[in-house]
């Protein structure tokens, strides 16, 4: 491929090296009228005009959509079947192209409430970011908070020392057709010997029960231990 530089001296020829150049040849996309013209590589180029000369037209819906679409030119048919249909802007020939992404510029709704993560929306990644690779540590004890499977409720049993005490709780539903008394004698005839009981409101802790000790209580008297 040559080029002709027209100056005080005979026009010489120089060759265009596709590694170190995109070139682009006769571009007739939109109001382009055979554009040719030569962008040199890992550097800023600003393409600057009057309203309506083409700048869009040869950087986004030209340089941008070839890159885009030879991009996915080489996706295997599988994936391409999840990608619009990307046709080829007019244009004889581009060399020295690579994939390309697009930055334009977008209107932003703000609130006073907007930060910079929620105006990029860039937030929502961070979130998921710090949800999955993220370390929750409680300001209390110092220590990871984390969801305990059974090796670790094991381990933390075996460690305990010689005479410690350890209850295993289990959420219990009242059955709607029986009354406290009825619930309490069949726990009874299943083995359980203590239940524990807290008021939800109160910060205060609960208390432990003997089912034994409940069973021979009266009705007014069981319900002011709930």
């Amino acid at each position: 491929m040559e080029k002709a530089i027209i100056g005080n001296n005979p026009a010489k020829s120089k060759t265009v090296i596709s590694a170190n150049n995109i070139y682009i040849k006769g571009a007739r996309v939109h109001n382009l009228k055979d554009v040719t013209v030569e962008f040199p590589r890992n550097k800023l180029i600003v393409v600057t005009g009057v309203s309506g000369s083409g700048k869009s037209s040869l950087t986004i819906d030209t340089l941008y959509a070839e890159g885009q679409r030879r991009y996915a030119e080489s996706l295997s048919a599988y994936a391409r079947q999840f990608l619009n249909r990307m046709n080829k802007p007019d244009v004889d020939y581009i060399k020295g192209l690579c994939p390309a992404i697009a930055i334009e510029q977008k209107v932003i709704t703000r609130t006073p409430r907007s930060t910079v993560g929620s105006m990029t929306e860039i937030h929502d990644y961070l979130r998921l970011l710090f949800a999955r690779i993220g370390k929750t540590i409680s300001p209390i004890s110092g220590k990871e908070v984390k969801k305990d499977d059974v090796t670790d409720v094991l381990d933390a049993i075996t460690n305990l020392k010689t005479d410690d005490k350890v209850f295993i709780l289990a959420t219990f539903k009242q059955h709607t057709n029986r009354d406290l008394k009825e619930e309490l004698n069949i726990l009874a005839q299943k083995g359980f010997s203590r239940v524990y009981s807290k008021d939800i409101k109160a910060k205060t802790e609960g208390e432990i029960y003997r089912i034994e000790e409940l069973i021979e209580l009266s009705d007014k008297e069981l319900k002011s231990k709930r």
